[in-house]
C-alpha cells in the first residue's frame, strides 16, 4: 500500500503515525495487533508502558523542562475503528490495512471506513509522546480498546491507574466545538424463533433489495433524517401484508452505532398476487425515493423474482415480525429542552437478521437523560414482545454531565478565541464518549473533548479535513503549553 502522499502532509509526524496506524488492522474486539503496535511504540521510546487486564494501554512521559509544576494531563483516544465497506469492495478488515487517498482538502479511504475516528487522535498523541521539542506537562497517554462496540475498555479501566488531574479526550468530529457532555447508551437485542413451513407449489418467491443510502454515525448524524435501510425495507413488507406474504429471510445493517445503508428480504406469496405486488411496489418505491430525494440521492430499490427457496414462515408469524419492526421507534425520540439543538434521546434499528426461522434485531438507544434512555428501550421491548421475541438490555453506559465551570474549558475557550478570532461552540453531543465512564472512576478529573473535522464517520464516506488537522494540532499544542500549575 502506497500512502506516500498522506505522509507528506503537514504536520508530517502526525500524518506519518496515522499512516503507520492505518497499516495495522484494528477492528473492535480484535485489537491484538494494534495493542502490540502501541506497546512497541512506547517501549522503543523507552517510556513507561503499561497494559491493563482488558487491553488498555497507558504510556507515561515526564514533563518538559520548566513544566514540572503544571498539572498532569491525560491524553485519551481509542484504538479500535468501525469497519464498514461498500458491497462492491473486496476487503478484509482483519488482515488488511486501510487504503487511503487525498481528495482536495480531505483524506478518505477507498471504499471503506477511514479510521480517522479515532485514529487521528491516536496519531496525535503518538506525535506528542515522541517529540523532544513540544512543551507540555507530565502526560499519561491512555489508549482504550473496544470503544465502538461497547466501551468495554473504558468500563474495564481501574481506578488508581491514572493520576492526571485533567483529561483531554481527542474524539470529537467538528473542529470548532468543545464538548463537555455526551449521551449515554444501552444495547437492545430482540430474538425470536419461529416454525418454518414448506412453501406451497402455487407460490412465487421474490427478493427485495434496498441499497445506496449514506449511512453514518448513529449518534452524531441521527438528527439528519437519513434513511435507515431496515425501516425503509420494512415499509414495503408492511405494505405487502394485505397480499398475505410469507417471510423467508431479512438481512439488513451491521454495527449498532452505524445507521444501516443496505438491506434485503426474501418472501413468497401466491402466484395470482403478482400483478398487485408489482403495482404496490412501484407506487411505494416512487413515494420513498421522492421523500428522500434531497438527502439520499443514490437510493436504489429493486424487486426480482427468484428460485431456490423451499421453506418460509407462515403468514401469522410474518405479520408479527413485520408489524413489530414497523412499530419500533427509529431516529430522534426527543430533543433536549435544556440545550439548544441537542438530541436528548434516539434509537437506531441497526441490524435485522432473519434466517432459518430465527430472528435477531439489534438496536442502540441513546439519551443524555438516564430515565428517558430506559423509556425508549422499554418501548422497543414492548413492540418486539408483541411478536413473541425475547428482549434483553446490555452494555448500558452513563452519559457525561456537563460542567460549564470547568477550569480546562475556560482555558480552551480563551485559546481557541485567540487563535481563531471567534468563540468556539461549547456543547454536549449525542454520541457516546468515554468521558462519562472514565469520570465515574476518576471523580474530580477535569475533562473536555475536541478534535479535527471528520465527516461520514462509521460509513465508507468517512473523511478527515487536512486543514482541520493542522488547526487542531496547533490548538492542542497551545493548550498543553498553558496547562495551569498544581
Amino acid at each position: 500500500m502506497d500512502n506516500q502522499e498522506i505522509r507528506n502532509l503537514e504536520p508530517k509526524k502526525l500524518w506519518n503515525y496515522f499512516a503507520d496506524l492505518n497499516a495495522v488492522p484494528r477492528p473492535s474486539k480484535k485489537e491484538e495487533k494494534v495493542r502490540q503496535f502501541i506497546k512497541n511504540f512506547g517501549n522503543t521510546l523507552h517510556l513507561e508502558t503499561l497494559e491493563d487486564e482488558v487491553g488498555n494501554i497507558v504510556i507515561k512521559k515526564a514533563a518538559s523542562p520548566g513544566f514540572e509544576k503544571h498539572k498532569k494531563v491525560v491524553l485519551q483516544s481509542h484504538l479500535d475503528m468501525v469497519c464498514q465497506k461498500n458491497n462492491d469492495i473486496n476487503f478484509d478488515f482483519d488482515i488488511e490495512g486501510i487504503k487511503m487517498e487525498i481528495n482536495g482538502d480531505w483524506v478518505q479511504a477507498k471504499g471503506t471506513t477511514l479510521g480517522a475516528d479515532n485514529g487521528v487522535g491516536v496519531a496525535t498523541i503518538m506525535s506528542i509522546l515522541s517529540s523532544e521539542e513540544i512543551q507540555h506537562p507530565a502526560i499519561e497517554a491512555l489508549f482504550t480498546v473496544d470503544e465502538e462496540t461497547g466501551m468495554t475498555g473504558a468500563f474495564g479501566l481501574k481506578s488508581g491507574l491514572l493520576s492526571g488531574e485533567i483529561l483531554l479526550n481527542l474524539d470529537t468530529e467538528e473542529d470548532d466545538e468543545i464538548d463537555i457532555g455526551c449521551a449515554g447508551g444501552i444495547d437492545v437485542t430482540a430474538k425470536g424463533k419461529y416454525t418454518e413451513i414448506e412453501i406451497p407449489y402455487d407460490y412465487s418467491i421474490y427478493k427485495l433489495v434496498l441499497k445506496g443510502l449514506h449511512g453514518g454515525h448513529s449518534g452524531m448524524e441521527i438528527h439528519k433524517g437519513l434513511g435507515n435501510s431496515n425501516k425503509l425495507l420494512n415499509r414495503f413488507l408492511y405494505d405487502f401484508l394485505d397480499l398475505q406474504i410469507h417471510l423467508i429471510s431479512f438481512d439488513g445493517g451491521g454495527l449498532r452505532n452505524a445507521i444501516p445503508r443496505e438491506a434485503e428480504a426474501v418472501f413468497c406469496l401466491m402466484d395470482n398476487q403478482k400483478n398487485k405486488l408489482i403495482q404496490q411496489f412501484e407506487k411505494l418505491r416512487e413515494e420513498i425515493i421522492t421523500e428522500f430525494s434531497t438527502i439520499e440521492e443514490n437510493l436504489e430499490i429493486e424487486l426480482t423474482k427468484i428460485e431456490g427457496e423451499t421453506s418460509s414462515l407462515n403468514f401469522e408469524d410474518s405479520k408479527k415480525i413485520i408489524s413489530a419492526i414497523q412499530a419500533a421507534h427509529n431516529g430522534v425520540y426527543r430533543m433536549s429542552p435544556d440545550i439548544k439543538d441537542l438530541v436528548e434521546a434516539s434509537n437506531n434499528i441497526a441490524r435485522v437478521e432473519l434466517k432459518n426461522g430465527e430472528i435477531q434485531i439489534l438496536c442502540l438507544t441513546r439519551s443524555s437523560v438516564n430515565s428517558s434512555k430506559y423509556w425508549v428501550a422499554t418501548s422497543l421491548k414492548a413492540a418486539f414482545e408483541l411478536a413473541d421475541m425475547k428482549v434483553e438490555f446490555t452494555g448500558s453506559y452513563p452519559g457525561w454531565k456537563p460542567n460549564p465551570d470547568s477550569e480546562i474549558l475556560k482555558l480552551a475557550e480563551n485559546i481557541y478565541e485567540k487563535q481563531n478570532k471567534e468563540k468556539p461552540l461549547v456543547m454536549a453531543c449525542h454520541a457516546g464518549l468515554e468521558c462519562g465512564i472514565i469520570g465515574e472512576k476518576y471523580p474530580g478529573m477535569d475533562m473536555i473533548s475536541f478534535g479535527p473535522t471528520i465527516k461520514g464517520a462509521h460509513s465508507p464516506k468517512e473523511k478527515v479535513s487536512i486543514s482541520s488537522v493542522q488547526k487542531f494540532w496547533e490548538y492542542l499544542l497551545e493548550i498543553l503549553k498553558n496547562i495551569p500549575t498544581k
